[in-house]
């Protein structure tokens, strides 16, 4: 099962500081309930009672830009949503980590329950 998030800003790497706190806190919020409507509206996903949930996330930036060991940072909020959405915690999330081609806009497609 796929979920496709829109491209976290760079805003939700690292700490909030100074001025940018409270651009931060909404910014989460919102990659976060995005994510958690993009789950229940993938249907139902056959996730296992107990044990790890592999997701496969494939990063499809909207520009070169960036740093790569930043994009997975930047996941957090919507990792949340999705946990929230499947009623799970997410530290059974075992995620694995793609970088694709550059997308207009920007986009993040999580597959749910692979390599099993």
């Amino acid at each position: 099962m796929q979920v496709v998030v829109p491209w976290p800003p760079s805003l939700l790497s690292g700490h909030a500081n100074g001025n940018r706190r409270w651009a931060k806190i909404g910014a989460t919020k919102k990659h976060r309930e995005w994510a958690r409507l993009a789950t229940l509206a993938a249907g139902d996903i056959d996730i296992p009672i107990t044990g790890d949930i592999r997701l496969h996330i494939r990063f499809e930036p909207p520009n070169r830009r960036g740093d790569r060991t930043n994009y997975p940072n930047r996941m957090k909020p919507a990792l949340d949503g999705i946990a929230t959405a499947l009623g799970v915690n997410d530290s059974r999330f075992l995620p694995s980590y793609e970088f694709g081609d550059v997308c207009a806009g920007g986009r993040v497609v999580v597959t749910i329950g692979c390599g099993e």
